[in-house]
C-alpha cells in the first residue's frame, strides 16, 4: 500500500497540527506561569497531552493540555501543599479518571443542552481574547475575567502612551488581520495555514525592525521534570489532600467531557466515545503526575482550531504534540525568535470564533429562554470559573425543562343546563400549582362544577392534595359536590 493510501489525510492533518503547535504554545506557557509553577511543566502537559492521549481512543480530532480551568486549583494546591506534591495529587487523579472511565461514567456527560454548549464556548471566548488583549500590549493580565474585562479600558488607555505597547499591539493587530483576510488569498497560496504565515511574517517583521517587543523564553525542558519522591504519596492520607484529587478529577473531567460535547459540534466526523475519553485523559494525566507537570484535560480552543484548520484524524493532534518536544526540547532559540503578541493575535482571532453570535440572534427570536441560558452560561464563565459557569447553564437547563415539562392547561365550557364542566390537560405539578388554583378559584362559587382530569399525563402528590381541598371548599358553599372524573382523586362530599 502507498504511503498516499495509508494516510489519506495526511497533508489535511499535518498542516492542522501546525496551527494548533501555534495555539497550544502561548497557552501551556500562559497557564503555567498562572499556576505558579515552571513554564516549562506546561509544556511538558502539552507534550503529553499530544503524544499520549492524542493517540488514544475517544475523541479523534480534541486536543489535550494544561488549561485555564484549573490554574486556581493548581496555584492553591502549591501554595498550601507545595511543588513537589503536585505530581500526587496528578497521578492519583489520572487513576481516579482510568477508574471512572472503565465504569463507563463517562456516558453520562451525553445529557449537555446545545445552549449550555454553545454558552461555554462565548465565555471561554470572551475570557481568552481579554487575557490575550493584556499580552498583545506586552501587559500581565489580571487573575480573574472580571477584571480582565474592567481593566481594557485602562490597558488601551495605557498603551497609547507607551511606544513599547503601541509596538506590541501593531504586531498582534497586523497578525490578527493576516488571519481574517488569509481565506482571500490565491489558492496556492492558502496551502500554507494562515496562523502559521502570519506567525512567520511577524517573526520576520520584528526581527528586521528590532521592534521591543517580548517573545517566548523556555530552557532547561528535561531539568523541569520533576518526578514526586515517595515521602509525598503519604499525603493521601490526608482529607484535605484527598479533597484536592478529587476537586481535579471532577473539574478535569468535566471540563473535558463538556468540551467533546462543543467539539462533537464542530464537525461531521465520527462522534466521541466518552468512556474511551475519559480514560484516554485519564492515562494522560497518570503520565503528567509521574512527571511531576500540570494536570490535563481537552482545551476546546486547541479543538477548535484543529477542526477549523481542516484536521480530518487523530494524526493531528499527535503530531503538535510532537512540534511542541522538538522545538521546545531541540531548539529552544528558535522558540526565542517568536513574538509573543502575534501569539496573542491568533488566540484573539481562536476566541472570536467561539462567540455564536448569528445563533445566538437566531435563538433570541425563536426560544429566548435557550437564550438566555446561553447568555447567562457564558458571563458566569466570565465572572466565576468555567466548570462553575457550566454548573450554572446546567442547572438554568434542568429548571427550565422542569417548567416546560409542567404545563398545564384548564379549559371552561359554561353549559346552559347550570353545570360547569372544566378540564385539565397536561402535567400538574407543584411548579404550577398557583396557577392551577387561582383558575379554579375564579370559576363561579354558586353552579356546580364537573372537572375532567382525564387530560392529564401527571399528577402530583401537591396539586392532588390541592384539588382535593378546593374540591370541599367550593362543595362547602352549599353547591352540589364537585364532579371529578378521574377515580384516584377523592371527591368532597357535599
Amino acid at each position: 500500500m502507498s504511503r498516499v493510501g495509508a494516510y489519506p489525510h495526511l497533508r489535511q492533518d499535518f498542516a492542522a497540527s501546525l496551527v494548533v503547535f501555534l495555539v497550544a504554545l502561548p497557552l501551556c506557557v500562559g497557564v503555567a506561569v498562572a499556576s505558579g509553577v515552571p513554564a516549562e511543566l506546561g509544556l511538558i502537559t502539552g507534550i503529553v497531552g499530544g503524544l499520549v492521549t492524542g493517540s488514544m481512543r475517544g475523541s479523534s480530532l480534541q486536543v489535550s493540555g494544561p488549561a485555564a480551568g484549573l490554574t486556581v486549583l493548581v496555584f492553591e494546591a502549591v501554595q498550601t501543599f507545595g511543588l513537589p506534591a503536585l505530581g500526587v495529587i496528578v497521578l492519583a487523579s489520572g487513576l481516579l479518571q482510568l477508574a471512572m472511565g472503565a465504569l463507563r461514567l463517562g456516558r453520562w456527560f451525553r445529557a449537555i443542552s446545545v445552549s449550555v454548549v454553545e454558552g461555554m464556548l462565548a465565555g471561554i471566548g470572551l475570557v481568552l481574547i481579554a487575557g490575550q488583549l493584556y499580552a498583545a500590549a506586552g501587559a500581565k493580565a489580571p487573575a480573574s475575567g472580571t477584571e480582565k474585562m474592567t481593566g481594557i479600558p485602562g490597558l488601551l488607555a495605557g498603551a497609547l502612551s507607551s511606544a513599547e505597547a503601541l509596538a506590541s499591539l501593531a504586531v498582534a493587530v497586523s497578525t490578527i488581520v493576516l488571519v481574517v483576510t488569509w481565506g482571500r488569498m490565491p489558492k496556492r497560496v492558502r496551502a500554507v495555514p494562515g496562523a502559521l504565515a502570519a506567525v512567520a511574517l511577524a517573526t520576520l517583521v520584528t526581527l528586521a525592525f528590532d521592534l521591543p517587543v517580548g517573545t517566548v523564553q523556555v530552557q532547561g525542558l528535561l531539568d523541569a521534570v520533576q518526578i514526586p519522591p515517595l515521602s509525598e504519596f503519604g499525603g493521601l492520607a490526608t482529607l484535605s489532600l484527598l479533597g484536592t484529587v478529587a476537586a481535579f478529577t471532577l473539574i478535569a473531567s468535566a471540563e473535558s467531557l463538556f468540551s467533546a460535547a462543543a467539539v462533537d459540534r464542530l464537525h461531521d466526523g465520527p462522534r466521541t466515545r466518552y468512556d474511551k475519553e475519559l480514560m484516554a485523559q485519564g492515562a494522560g494525566n497518570t503520565v503528567c503526575g509521574i512527571l511531576g507537570a500540570l494536570p490535563m484535560t481537552a482545551v476546546i480552543v486547541r479543538s477548535s482550531a484543529n477542526v477549523r484548520a481542516g484536521a480530518r484524524t487523530k494524526a493531528s493532534r499527535v503530531l503538535h504534540g510532537v512540534w511542541l518536544l522538538l522545538f521546545a526540547a531541540l531548539f529552544p532559540s528558535a522558540l526565542a525568535l517568536i513574538p509573543l503578541p502575534a501569539l496573542a493575535g491568533i488566540l484573539i482571532h481562536a476566541g472570536w470564533k467561539l462567540i455564536p453570535l448569528r445563533p445566538l440572534v437566531a435563538l433570541w427570536r425563536e426560544h429566548r429562554g435557550e437564550a438566555l441560558i446561553l447568555v447567562v452560561t457564558a458571563v458566569a464563565i466570565v465572572t466565576v470559573n468555567m466548570f462553575e459557569g457550566v454548573l450554572t447553564g446546567l442547572a438554568l437547563s434542568v429548571a427550565k425543562a422542569a417548567w416546560d415539562a409542567s404545563h398545564v392547561r384548564l379549559e371552561v365550557v359554561d353549559t346552559r343546563d347550570d353545570l360547569v364542566r372544566a378540564r385539565l390537560s397536561g402535567n400538574a405539578t407543584f411548579l404550577r400549582l398557583p396557577k392551577i388554583l387561582d383558575s379554579l378559584e375564579a370559576l363561579p362559587k354558586d353552579r356546580p362544577v364537573a372537572l375532567d382530569l382525564s387530560g392529564l399525563h401527571h399528577l402530583d402528590h401537591a396539586c392532588r392534595t390541592a384539588l382535593e381541598n378546593w374540591a370541599e371548599r367550593h362543595s362547602a358553599s352549599g353547591t352540589e359536590p364537585v364532579r371529578l372524573t378521574r377515580e384516584d382523586v377523592v371527591t368532597a362530599s357535599p
